[in-house]
């Protein structure tokens, strides 16, 4: 079965492992979301297409005679997920998220329970959707010369991209990368995605001189870094408040590089954001513009602080 499958998998009851089972390896390895609904269907993302799980447990691109997922099936997913300990996670359940080992993580719908004005928890669950953490080692091989200044530092990287388009996973090979090279690599990881943190244990690969800070918000989390582990280069993922403006600031002032990503199309996508101050100010040399054509994550070019390309 491919890389890490199986964490997701066994968090299915029997019968609907079966039917996970049976899907072509060309489906699971490119398997992306896994999504199960109270009363509604279980669909498979892979490659751009859906699946939908049929009446004879088998997975089909149509959604005629789709088999009906029922609450007790999701509820017996959710108790899975959460190693049938719901107090354990209730803080990642106030994040409306929780991640699994093999660093996978898993979205839940239902009930909020609001205290104080925040989120405590959700009950009455009625959907999850489970994320695969794709890890591909090497992917950013091509495009680590472009993002090295010499041997001591890099230039300042922003990874612009669609959703869904392989930012992540190319952060996180950019961030093994630089550790290997001899790099300190902070990572801020609030969603936890980059690291898929699980018990305290990395589930991705992200080198062996990078320390990561699980969960805290990057604003918070940056500064922490800086006046903790004494990084060479602090990575995090999806800037775009005020406050990760600021914390940019900091790090700049501390004399640390930055990699990071954003959420977005294209160069004008960045004057129109809330980073529009740290691009007029030329902050970062590089920018990585993905795109999805004419496959995921395919690097569209690469430009630098002046809209200039590079390659």
């Amino acid at each position: 079965m491919s890389k890490n499958l199986d964490h997701i998998f066994s968090k299915f009851p029997e019968s609907l492992q079966r039917a996970l089972f049976t899907l072509p390896d060309t489906v699971k390895d490119a398997m992306e979301e896994i999504r199960v609904k109270v009363n509604g269907a279980v669909t498979i993302y892979a490659s751009g297409k859906e699946y939908f799980l049929h009446q004879d447990n088998r997975f089909r691109e149509n959604c005629e005679k789709m088999r009906i997922t029922s609450k007790e099936e999701v509820l017996g997913i959710f108790n899975s997920v959460l190693n049938y300990s719901v107090y354990a996670y209730e803080d990642e359940l106030s994040n409306g998220y929780v991640t699994i080992q093999g660093g996978h993580r898993v979205g839940i719908c239902g009930k909020t329970v609001i205290q104080d004005g925040k989120v405590r928890t959700i009950k009455n669950i009625s959907s999850l959707n489970i994320r695969r953490s794709r890890e591909i080692i090497g992917i950013s091989e091509k495009y680590i010369q472009y993002i090295l200044r010499d041997n001591k530092s890099i230039y300042n990287t922003l990874i612009v991209s669609p959703p869904k388009c392989g930012k992540t996973t190319l952060l996180r090979d950019l961030i093994r990368n630089l550790s290997m090279r001899g790099f300190k690599v902070g990572v801020v990881d609030e969603r936890s995605e980059i690291a898929g943190m699980h018990e305290g244990i990395m589930q991705n690969d992200l080198g062996i001189r990078t320390d990561i800070l699980d969960g805290c918000p990057k604003d918070k989390g940056m500064i922490m870094m800086i006046r903790s582990m004494s990084p060479d280069i602090i990575a995090t993922d999806e800037i775009g408040k005020e406050e990760d403006v600021y914390a940019v600031e900091c790090a700049l002032n501390a004399g640390i590089n930055l990699i990071t990503t954003i959420h977005g199309y294209t160069f004008e996508d960045l004057m129109n954001s809330n980073i529009k101050k740290l691009i007029s100010k030329k902050i970062f040399n590089r920018i990585i513009i993905l795109s999805n054509i004419p496959t995921t994550g395919c690097v569209n070019k690469i430009i630098n602080s002046n809209n200039e390309l590079i390659i």
